[in-house]
């Protein structure tokens, strides 16, 4: 939990993510990406269909699962 915990750099939050834990036992690792990606790459109607979501009962706008395609 971070709340009240100023997010000052990179390593104060991947620190904070990292210690994020659950009742149930839920484990979360994180580390910094620092690769450059390009910026402005629009993905196709076709494409975005091509990928396997499950979408969550509740907001599923936001809420999904990305599942490895089976074909």
């Amino acid at each position: 939990n971070w709340r009240g915990k100023p997010l000052v750099s990179h390593e104060v939050i991947i620190s904070l993510i990292s210690s994020t834990t659950t009742q149930k036992g839920l484990i979360v690792k994180c580390e910094l990406d620092e690769n450059k990606y390009p910026k402005g790459i629009q993905v196709s109607d076709e494409d975005l269909l091509k990928v396997n979501m499950k979408m969550d009962d509740f907001h599923g706008e936001w809420n999904y699962t990305i599942l490895p395609n089976t074909s």
